[in-house]
Order: C-alpha cells, then structure tokens, then sequence
C-alpha cells in the first residue's frame, strides 16, 4: 500500500496563488469571494505547513518572499495542469449547451474555419454560434461568450483580449482587371472605396501613407465588415481589410493585397462572459481555447505580402 500523502490544504494553495498573482489579500479575497482575514488565515496556515514565510509583509503592501516566488513557480504549474485536467473531463463528460455570439465576419472567416477544434475538445458540448453587433450584453441570459469588439470594460463582464489584427486595402482580381493595379497609394483615390459603417478607417490609411485627403468617387457603404469584404469579393471596389479575417481569400486568390503597407495593429476583439459565470467549465474551455488558437494563428500569418498583377 503507497504511503499516505503529506500535502497542504488546496484552500491554502488556491488562496496563495490568487494573493501572490495580485501582490494584495484584498485582491485575492475578491477573486475567490471570501474574506480578507480568510485569505489571511489560509496564508499563514499554509506558511505553517511549510515552515516558512511565503510574503514579505510592509506597511499596505505585500511582496513575495524568495521561498514564495519559488513556490509560485511550482505550483503554478500543478494547479494549471489540475485546471485544464478538469475541465476537459467536464467537457467530455457533461454534455451542455454553449451559446457563443461573434460579429458576421468573424463568425465566418475565422471562428467557423476553426470551430471542428473545439468540437474535437468538448465532443459533449452542443454549441451555438450567432452574429450580432456591438454593445456586449448579457442581461437577456441567452448568451454564454461574446466575442467582444475592442478590449473596452463592461461592468459584470470579464474581457479577455485575443486578436489583433493590421489592416490594408483589398480588392477582387476582377476589379484590378476592370482599373488596373494601383501603383502608389494615391492612386487609390480614383478607385471606389467601400466603407464600414462600423469603423471606416480610410482617411487614417490615407494620412498614415502621406496622402492628402481629397474628394472620394462614390462607392457604396455597409452596415459591418463581412458585407464590405463581400462587396470587394464581387468586384465592386476596394475593402480596407483587417488582414487577420481575409488571410484564407488572400491565399485562395479571391481577393489581392494591394500594397506591402499597414496600418495598426488594432486590438480589435476579446472573448468576454458574466464574471459570475467565467469559471465555468464550459465558458473556461472555450475561453483557453480560441485565446489558444488566436496565438497560433497570429504566428502563422507571415505570407500576406501583396501580389502584384503582370
């Protein structure tokens, strides 16, 4: 028979992770929804256990003490693995539903491309991808994750920033058949520009280039993104891309860079759910998960270079 463990209460241990991560027993308290004096009490039971002084405690301030910073690092690492271990069991084994709301271009172009991932991860899960647009909110309850635009606050709502994302001007290989490729950035101005009624950004492309804002030929205007990118699809002007949702047309040769020249980045989406709800095991795993996938494809994303036409 193995020999009984010696190991520190997990309270201890969930109480000096949070305290040592915001450097403040209030900070810890908050996360956790308990007591300053119980974050204190579980602190010094645990430095009771060890036999040692886990924080250097002065006048409104707490630092880690060097047997705390070793301790950190070692159980970051165990508590990170007892995390994910958890919640992938809770993803296999509970079969739940989770609505996840994202704007109509992301929806499309990069989280639908993606999505057999997740579901490979949570095969129990029966998730639900809708499209809207900004604001951020939860008080109908029929949403789980949003994925929100920009990294602004929302009150009750944990945001975390995941995708960011340089833009430059886009059109179809019909459309620089029809006017010719552009040689310089200027000459943009005698092609139709599409507009984003949501965040245009042309005339900030145009400044950041060095040319002079002038009268633009008429082109038409709409409502969010997927529909300027679906305009410049069909031919009918040149989109002012964010380079991170056209990267597969690019490749695919449905729509062509024009210039080796970018504006940005801009943090321009988080993934964002109820406080109250954010540890959830299902709400966590996506969270872990498209934060994941945004690092790997921001990584991968070094052959958007403009393709010149003969």
């Amino acid at each position: 028979m193995s020999a009984k463990r010696h190991l520190p209460s997990f309270a201890g241990l969930r109480a000096f992770d949070a305290a040592a991560r915001h450097l403040s027993f209030r900070g810890a308290a908050e996360e956790l929804c308990v007591t300053q004096s119980a974050i204190s009490h579980q602190i010094r039971g645990l430095e009771d256990f060890l036999g040692c002084k886990l924080f250097l405690r002065g006048h409104n301030r707490i630092n880690l003490s060097p047997a705390g910073e070793r301790y950190l690092k070692e159980i970051s690492v165990l508590l990170d693995g007892l995390e994910s271990a958890s919640r992938r069991i809770a993803c296999a084994e509970g079969a739940d539903r989770l609505v996840v709301q994202a704007t109509p271009a992301f929806a499309a172009r990069w989280l639908l491309p993606r999505l057999d991932r997740f579901t490979e991860l949570c095969p129990q899960c029966e998730i639900s991808i809708t499209t809207g647009l900004p604001p951020t909110e939860f008080s109908g309850g029929a949403l789980d994750v949003v994925i929100h635009w920009g990294a602004e606050a929302v009150d009750g709502v944990r945001v975390d920033p995941f995708f960011a994302s340089a833009r430059f001007p886009v059109a179809s290989p019909k459309l620089i058949e029809r006017y010719g490729h552009p040689s310089h950035p200027a000459s943009l101005r005698d092609f139709p520009l599409l507009r984003d009624e949501v965040q245009d950004g042309w005339e900030d492309w145009f400044r950041n280039v060095g040319v002079p804002p002038q009268e633009q030929p008429t082109a038409p205007s709409f409502a969010h993104c997927e529909l300027v990118l679906n305009a410049a699809e069909s031919g009918l002007g040149v989109a002012l891309a964010y380079g991170r949702l056209v990267s597969r047309e690019i490749a695919h040769g449905k729509l062509v860079k024009l210039f080796d020249i970018d504006s940005g980045p801009y943090l321009i989406y988080s993934v964002a759910s109820e406080k109250r709800r954010s540890n959830e095991p299902l709400i966590a795993a996506f969270r872990d998960w498209i934060v994941s996938e945004g690092q790997a494809d921001e990584a991968g994303l070094g052959f958007l270079r403009p393709v010149r036409s003969a």
